[in-house]
């Protein structure tokens, strides 16, 4: 797998390398029904993952006084934590990220969740020593704001242009562009794919084999 575009991949979590969207997105309707609040469909809890979570409560309760958005919150990481360690690794994601670093490429992830929250899903998958950098939303700005990608890509020392951001929202997509990198999308995380593809991604994968095959014949 000889690099022929990018040095540095960074990986979205939710949705992209963890098999997570359905459950964050019933969490979120779970914190708004405990508050009282209007319940997202799950089209509308589903798009704000990858942001922060400010920034996805905001989206996903619009009604909410600003001053009770810690509540929600708090609400939240009750119902997520309570099945946290349910959540599983998409099927190859493993082997994919193995297969990458064995062939020296560096690894990054940018992440709309917080440091504690990404540490832990680390540790749970026993993948911390296969990246190279990483960024959460609660150390630097949300997507789609560029920053995370800026930030990884400086202290990796790599070139954005050398550098593919890989994810499963149009937030990850948007990042992408807004940095200068280059972006795939995922169809099979919480956007549909044909969202993704309206931003004009490097390739959009339908599963993480057809994701390492094209990272196998392009990267």
């Amino acid at each position: 797998m000889a690099r022929q575009q990018f040095d540095l991949i960074v990986f979205d979590w939710d949705g992209t390398l963890m098999d997570s969207t359905a459950h964050i997105t019933r969490s979120i309707q779970a914190a708004c029904r405990d508050l009282g609040l209007p319940v997202p469909s799950n089209e509308a809890a589903s798009y704000v993952i990858g942001l922060g979570l400010r920034d996805a409560l905001e989206i996903a309760a619009p009604t909410l006084d600003p001053v009770d958005y810690p509540r929600l919150a708090e609400r939240y990481r009750f119902h997520y934590l309570v099945k946290d360690q349910q959540t599983e690794l998409f099927d190859g994601v493993r082997g994919m990220l193995q297969e990458l670093r064995d062939e020296g490429y560096l690894l990054g992830v940018a992440t709309g969740k917080s440091r504690v929250g990404l540490n832990r899903a680390l540790d749970q998958s026993r993948l911390t020593s296969l990246f190279d950098g990483t960024r959460c939303a609660d150390e630097t700005f949300s997507k789609p704001h560029p920053a995370m990608l800026h930030e990884l890509t400086r202290e990796l020392g790599q070139d954005l242009g050398r550098t593919v951001m890989v994810g499963d929202t149009t937030h990850d997509l948007q990042m992408a562009i807004n940095a200068g990198a280059a972006g795939i999308g995922v169809g099979y995380g919480a956007h549909p794919a044909d969202s993704l593809v309206a931003l004009q991604p490097k390739f959009c994968a339908d599963s993480v084999a057809s994701l390492l095959g094209w990272l196998r014949e392009h990267a």
